[in-house]
């Protein structure tokens, strides 16, 4: 019998049970632009599963800087930066990362995902190790899988396990500690001092991945680095556009000359389409904003608080994350299917969240992953945990459950 590559396809039925089942929770589409209220199946519904963390998607400054610039340099570059398709608006916001970071140099990719997979391959060789935390980040994961490297996995945040590991490289080998900044799954802060500590120790450079920390850590919202006082001691900073700076694409930040290496040897770099013109100008004038209203950050953690508060006071069992202030709150449902019952039973409250099932998390971790904007209202958080309230002692569950 001759195997059809197209086997897996068609006995694929996993997704069309949930369909059938009226359970499904992805591709619901949005009416209105990203922000705090949004329209889905013309309902309006409170948004609390969106990575847009200081609500500068809605911006009128950050809407009209991508309006522009679409008028003066049009809607895509037609080429890749190697080649036609870098313009002065890349180099202008690059600059303007490395200056914010406090580093020589950086480097606009054309997706976040993209980034990690353009940084890691083109530093991690055959004669390289990557140390990774095992909750990174899953373009990370790929990132890995696709270097010559040899992988190794810490345990979540355990520096005794990475120290094990790291003691066992010999001194002959390169070595790159790759952490996500905050763990976009449980809101959790990596252990950068004691990271920056045994990289000293055992020579190996760190990585850190601020998709979920720019904007949301550090006194001036720089990220991880910052928030412990560590801006020179981490190698590699890399961010998305997508998040807190309201627009799509991602960057690294480093020395130059790690810069210029991952510049002509990148193959995710190097054969990809450049940022569109908009995509560009919208991040540069979130940047501005960030710097000249550091009280949206502050809003920010001050909302975090209050929901984490908010949900322990009703008894709720959220994820005990190693911080107060970042602002992605998981509830914990523990198994898929009432996940997926708690999903659509908020989307009928008027509530948005996001389903993590299993195998994304571990058995028994399922979990309703929440995150919350600088902007919401008063209001709008208090509805949320009102609906959440509802919901779980419609379904009774409590923690453990």
């Amino acid at each position: 019998m001759v195997m059809d590559i197209f086997e897996k396809c068609f006995t694929y039925t996993d997704y069309k049970e949930v369909l059938a089942a009226g359970l499904y929770p992805y591709f619901h589409a949005l009416e209105t632009g990203q922000d705090t209220e949004v329209v889905i199946e013309g309902r309006k519904t409170v948004m609390v599963g969106s990575n847009n963390y200081l609500g500068l998607t809605s911006d009128p400054r950050v809407k009209q800087a991508a309006i522009d610039a679409v008028k003066e340099f049009g809607s895509g570059c037609s080429g890749s930066r190697f080649l036609n398709g870098t313009l002065t608006l890349h180099l202008e916001l690059e600059k303007k990362i490395a200056e914010f970071l406090n580093k020589e140099a950086a480097l606009t990719f054309s997706t976040g995902f993209q980034t990690n997979l353009g940084i890691i391959t083109a530093i991690a060789g055959r004669n390289d190790y990557v140390l990774c935390d095992s909750e990174n980040h899953a373009s990370i994961v790929d990132a890995c899988r696709l270097s010559f490297a040899k992988t190794l996995k810490f345990e979540h945040n355990n520096m005794e396990d990475l120290e094990r590991l790291l003691s066992k490289i010999d001194d002959k080998h390169g070595k790159l500690i790759v952490v996500d900044g905050v763990f976009s799954m449980e809101g959790d802060i990596a252990d950068l001092p004691s990271i920056v500590k045994l990289a000293r120790k055992y020579g190996a450079r760190v990585m850190v991945d601020d998709a979920h920390s720019f904007g949301v850590l550090g006194e001036h919202g720089k990220g991880t680095a910052e928030h412990f006082g560590l801006e020179d001691e981490v190698d590699i900073i890399m961010s998305t556009f997508s998040k807190s700076l309201a627009s799509l694409g991602g960057f690294v930040a480093a020395k130059q000359d790690v810069i210029d290496y991952i510049k002509h040897n990148s193959r995710p770099f190097i054969f990809s389409a450049s940022i569109p013109p908009a995509n560009a100008a919208a991040a540069i004038a979130a940047l501005e904003i960030i710097k000249s209203e550091p009280e949206r950050i502050q809003r920010l953690r001050d909302i975090s608080y209050y929901m984490r508060q908010g949900f322990r006071k009703l008894g709720l069992p959220i994820y005990e994350a190693n911080s107060e202030i970042t602002p992605i709150v998981p509830v914990m449902t523990y198994t898929n299917e009432p996940t997926l019952v708690v999903t659509k039973m908020l989307r009928e409250e008027g509530v948005y969240v996001n389903p993590v099932l299993s195998p994304a998390v571990k058995p028994g971790l399922c979990r309703i992953r929440t995150s919350y904007t600088a902007t919401h209202t008063q209001e709008q958080l208090d509805y949320t945990l009102e609906a959440f309230k509802r919901v779980f002692e419609k379904l009774n569950i409590t923690a453990g459950k």
